[in-house]
């Protein structure tokens, strides 16, 4: 993973806009973001390189796929590029996504809203969790949330890479683009979803090769 670049002065000022905006979903009412409502919900997911049973390796499949994600180093560049002080703290970190469609590029904004690190019970037993969720904010083209969730299942050493998200349409004042963004927006989220997904895992691949178990 390559070293981030420093931010501009007018990258640090926008960023300072971005943590001041608000937010376009009270994120407390998660729980009533479904498909009956209106909602698009999606949730993805991808088996990454298994690690030994017990506590995540110190520079195993997990550890690299934590790093990745802090980095937001997973998304297919030439859709979403996100920027961010890496300097700042995760918890409620301000981001300007890039996203580019075709002919059209949109600047978002986003606030992460929880960073997700605990040790719990699932489906499958004791597993270990870490990853984190950001919102959007006023200006963007959508409204909602999407959670990156690295789990580690203890006692099979399986890992796992997830991606879920609720979303509408927010308002969008340029005509231009509110035609456009409906017309490839789903397209846009389902495609960052899936290569996100093969990203991670490739990337895991990479700096893990022969330190894995089978």
């Amino acid at each position: 993973m390559s070293e981030p670049k420093a931010l501009t002065a007018r990258l640090l000022a926008r960023l300072a806009e971005i943590s001041a905006l608000e937010p376009t979903v009270d994120v407390a009412k998660r729980d009533s973001y479904v498909e009956a409502n209106g909602w698009h919900v999606d949730a993805r997911e991808i088996a990454l390189p298994s690690e030994a049973p017990g506590a995540p390796e110190p520079e195993g499949a997990f550890a690299v796929a934590s790093r990745v994600l802090l980095e937001y180093g997973f998304t297919p560049q030439r859709l979403i590029r996100g920027t961010f002080d890496p300097q700042a703290p995760l918890a409620l970190r301000p981001m300007l996504l890039t996203a580019t469609y075709l002919w059209m590029t949109f600047e978002l904004a986003v606030r992460v809203t929880r960073v997700i690190d605990e040790r719990r019970v699932g489906a499958h037993g004791e597993e270990q969790v870490w990853g984190y969720s950001y919102q959007t904010l006023a200006g963007h083209l959508e409204r909602g949330e999407i959670t990156f969730e690295l789990t580690k299942h203890i006692a099979s050493g399986q890992v796992v890479f997830r991606i879920h998200s609720y979303s509408q349409t927010g308002h969008v004042p340029n005509l231009l683009h509110r035609i456009g963004f409906r017309l490839v927006g789903r397209r846009l989220q389902k495609r960052f979803a899936e290569e996100s997904l093969q990203n991670m895992r490739r990337l895991v691949l990479q700096t893990t090769h022969g330190r894995v178990a089978p």
